[in-house]
């Protein structure tokens, strides 16, 4: 990576970093307090798992990471065996198509698994 390009994707990262943290936190505090004053209005758990509809944590979030993680890996393997110029979009073009065969793969299986009812 060059100098030019690290100097603009630090900071960057940093202030992405920064705004991914305080969006979770903010979510974590904004739902803790929203569940504490349910709790307070005396709803029951029942009622306040129906009200909030919270997302579950299905069996195939691993699968989804694991997917995505390997063919983005996959993806930059087949950059570095393919030459190109230093100022050609090639490179994110193949991570892309890499990447979304990754969440296509995703998409099928949980689609497959899950029929419409």
């Amino acid at each position: 990576m060059n100098h030019e390009t690290y100097e603009l994707l630090s900071p960057v990262a940093i202030i992405g970093t920064f705004t991914v943290l305080v969006v979770l936190f903010t979510k974590t505090l904004t739902d803790y307090y929203l569940k504490k004053r349910m709790v307070q209005n005396g709803l029951d758990k029942e009622e306040i798992k129906a009200l909030l509809k919270e997302k579950d944590q299905s069996k195939f979030a691993a699968l989804k990471w694991g997917l995505i993680v390997f063919f983005g890996g996959l993806g930059l393997v087949v950059i570095e065996y393919i030459p190109y110029d230093d100022n050609s979009p090639l490179p994110f073009g193949i991570l892309s198509i890499f990447l979304s065969l990754g969440f296509l793969i995703y998409y099928f299986m949980v689609k497959n698994e899950n029929p419409p009812s």
